[in-house]
């Protein structure tokens, strides 16, 4: 896989949680191991854009979470080249 920014590592998070989702799930969903999904999961609760729900032991997002989501994939549209938002500029 090729490098990814800490932005875009944040989008497949919240992707990942948008309906809800597990820890175990988020991992897969944003191919990250488990130190890297805590330390990531800690940071977005804090700035509360992921809440997680005790009962359930879902994450879910917030509506700040939403936001920055629907924020992300915009610009990603905006700026892909025919269609692909992988886009290589080399």
């Amino acid at each position: 896989m090729k490098y990814r920014s800490r932005t875009d590592i944040i989008a497949m998070i919240l992707r990942a949680a948008s309906n809800g989702a597990t820890k175990t799930r988020i991992m897969y969903g944003a191919y990250l191991s488990y130190a890297q999904v805590k330390e990531y999961l800690s940071f977005l609760i804090e700035k509360n854009l992921i809440s997680y729900e005790e009962g359930t032991g879902l994450y879910k997002l917030t509506d700040n979470g939403m936001k920055l989501l629907h924020t992300y994939e915009g610009i990603s549209d905006l700026i892909s080249v025919n269609g692909n938002k992988n886009t290589d500029f080399s």
